[in-house]
């Protein structure tokens, strides 16, 4: 005869986790009741999830409680992202038949992954209306994390990514790429570093009436701050800083998971680009 292995179901003839065993990895890590985390995932890093990436967030809301709260970043689909690499001058007219972002509509940019767009159509889930630092949270402080995020400089102090450092979050990645680490945004409006570089972007948005164009202005969140000759500089912070043993880490499904104090890794990749950059 053969078993089931410990933490995994046979779904169609695949092995798939159990979101509960899930849950219990993830307090293995470090996870734990009434946590604030942000989460960065693979679901294909984890392997098959019993229910999908809902599977995967059922998963983590378990791990954290009732009194936990999940952040996400969304940003937002923007098939007219080319036009701000046009002349400033020519941007309105070029957005004229573009379709305005709607907050509570408009899917969440396609490279942060499927788990951020099917966590931003939970019911549950509270999601900030500013088309470029759209982020998303379920839970007690959700509603704080996300609301009234700054137009300009919307990673930058008074943003959803300080406010979370407020509240003494972590960042929880599973599988995910290294340069995807969207809380080192932050940190570089921390830095110490000259001439950081700056980018205006135009976006139709939608309003009760009709679309508004508006202009938005922030770091370049896109190229980066400064130019950099190596790897792209957010994945030389975490390698980095997971060489000095500062994160928990373990395995999360397939996935390798690591646990972050947001606060010491904005402290540490404040100080990392102001001497490498």
């Amino acid at each position: 005869m053969w078993s089931v292995p410990h933490g995994a179901e046979w779904v169609h003839g695949h092995r798939s986790e159990i979101p509960a065993d899930l849950a219990a990895d993830l307090r293995r890590l470090g996870v734990a009741t009434s946590d604030v985390v942000m989460v960065h995932a693979s679901l294909r890093r984890i392997g098959p999830v019993e229910g999908g990436a809902d599977g995967l967030i059922d998963a983590i809301r378990q791990a954290i409680g009732a009194r936990g709260t999940m952040l996400m970043v969304l940003g937002s689909r923007n098939d007219w992202a080319w036009i701000n690499r046009r002349s400033e001058s020519e941007r309105a007219a070029l957005l004229e038949d573009a379709d305005p972002f709607d907050h509570l509509h408009t899917p969440a940019d396609p490279e942060v992954g499927t788990l951020a767009e099917i966590f931003r159509q939970r019911p549950e889930t509270v999601v900030s209306d500013h088309p470029e630092g759209r982020f998303a949270a379920a839970g007690p402080v959700a509603s704080e994390l996300v609301s009234d995020v700054p137009w300009n400089d919307y990673f930058g102090p008074g943003s959803p990514l300080e406010r979370f450092v407020g509240y003494r979050g972590k960042v929880l990645r599973l599988g995910a790429d290294p340069d995807t680490v969207t809380l080192l945004h932050y940190a570089e409006y921390l830095a110490p570093v000259a001439a950081k570089r700056r980018v205006r972007r135009h976006r139709l948005v939608a309003t009760p009436s009709e679309p508004r164009l508006t202009v938005i202005e922030s770091l370049d969140d896109s190229e980066g701050i400064v130019d950099y000759p190596a790897e792209d500089y957010f994945a030389a912070v975490l390698r980095h800083y997971l060489a000095m043993g500062r994160a928990r880490t373990g395995t999360v499904g397939g996935a390798v998971g690591e646990l972050i104090d947001a606060a010491d890794l904005v402290a540490f990749g404040s100080d990392w680009m102001g001497t490498h950059l």
